[in-house]
């Protein structure tokens, strides 16, 4: 696969969608411009990607796209933005990353979720998958998150990992399972795995599916806490964890 060696130097921050969860909130503003503690969500994953080394970074844009837009002007006239326009059709996270591809590269490239809110202790977790990235064993790698340590996660779980330290191969649970990681919001994924894809609206679990099906999904567990934000009371949730953690 092209440029499989080397780190990814390009970033999607995925934030088209409409936030339906966040029930008026998101009626006003997207999803990822939702302040926490003061700071949206998106300005905080910007700072992550700055921190990282990572300043080519394409943002999709649907829901109240403008308002984006205009958020984002410093950063698209500098250079380090580049607008993925969606306004003609919400194309969830698979589809808009396949349409988003001509901006992307031909190397590996950082996929995060527009509602991610993570903290780091240490090094970067950005960093630490960059530096667990194996193109010899990987396709995708997944920022990993313990079920019972994932701030205001209500769910069952995503994924089996092998025992270990640092990056290992990741199964999905079954259906009447729980499984105890929960996928973060954030991953390094190879561009091959979108070329036999097709256009329009379709889920990157799909890309998912393709890695376990080679063995080819690895999961790193974070370094840090994670907030899962998707409604207005889990806002406060996470404003509580950022102030004892003494992150602004």
């Amino acid at each position: 696969m092209t440029g499989l060696h080397r780190a990814p130097s390009h970033a999607m921050i995925l934030a088209a969608g409409k936030g339906t969860r966040m029930g008026n909130l998101s009626d006003k503003r997207p999803k990822p411009l939702t302040h926490v503690a003061g700071r949206c969500l998106l300005d905080r994953i910007l700072a992550h990607l700055s921190a990282a080394h990572v300043d080519n970074i394409v943002v999709n844009v649907h829901h109240l796209a403008s308002q984006m837009e205009t958020y984002l002007t410093p950063l698209i006239e500098r250079g380090t933005v580049t607008i993925s326009d969606e306004r003609n059709g919400l194309l969830e996270t698979g589809g808009g990353v396949k349409k988003a591809l001509p901006l992307l590269g031909t190397d590996p490239f950082f996929v995060i979720n527009g509602d991610a809110l993570w903290t780091d202790v240490g090094q970067s977790n950005l960093a630490r998958l960059k530096g667990a990235w194996n193109p010899t064993d990987m396709d995708v790698l997944l920022l990993l998150v313990k079920r019972d340590e994932a701030l205001g996660y209500e769910g069952a779980g995503d994924f089996f990992a092998q025992e270990g330290t640092g990056a290992t191969p990741l199964q999905f649970r079954g259906d009447a399972e729980n499984a105890p990681y929960v996928f973060g919001g954030v991953q390094i994924v190879c561009p091959d795995l979108y070329q036999d894809m097709p256009e329009g609206a379709w889920s990157n679990r799909e890309i998912f599916r393709k890695a376990v099906a080679q063995g080819r999904l690895y999961g790193l567990e974070i370094d840090g806490s994670w907030m899962h934000v998707g409604t207005a009371e889990a806002i406060m949730a996470a404003e509580k964890k950022l102030v004892q953690l003494g992150v602004k």
